[in-house]
């Protein structure tokens, strides 16, 4: 899981790149500017899903996706019963939802910064499965 998770974020990067090349989200649109940050944020979201560009609903959707995802990697984590794994996917898990929270944020206020925010917490979250796969790969080099 920790693999298929590094996979999928690093295609949602590449895709996140390509959204901020290339795609201009609207300075009004449902959700944009909200007085109550989850409100707005979820009204930009879904409006990003059924009605952005293309590559920005894509975005948006595995984006949702990856959250799952990633919650269910912790939790398979805490089958294996392996402190230092569970902790490294709990850290990747926590900064792809923080991930989450800084696009929401971006299509809210179109602040660069989110953007900047949002591809750095997803890099970080990349190494963490990095050192999570490390640790499975030496936990069944050592049982073999």
């Amino acid at each position: 899981m920790a693999l298929a998770a590094t996979l999928l974020l690093l295609i949602q990067s590449a895709i996140g790149m390509l959204v901020n090349l290339y795609v201009t989200i609207p300075g009004r649109h449902p959700g944009a500017h909200p007085s109550q940050y989850f409100g707005g944020s979820l009204r930009s979201v879904t409006w990003a899903i059924i009605h952005g560009a293309p590559a920005l609903a894509v975005h948006a959707a595995l984006g949702v996706a990856l959250v799952f995802i990633v919650i269910g990697t912790a939790i398979d984590a805490l089958r294996l019963r392996r402190r230092a794994i569970v902790v490294w996917s709990s850290i990747a898990a926590s900064l792809v939802i923080g991930a989450g929270f800084n696009g929401a944020s971006f299509l809210d206020f179109n602040d660069s910064t989110s953007s900047l925010i949002m591809a750095l917490l997803a890099f970080t979250a990349i190494a963490c499965y990095s050192v999570v796969m490390f640790l499975l790969a030496g936990a069944r080099h050592v049982n073999d």
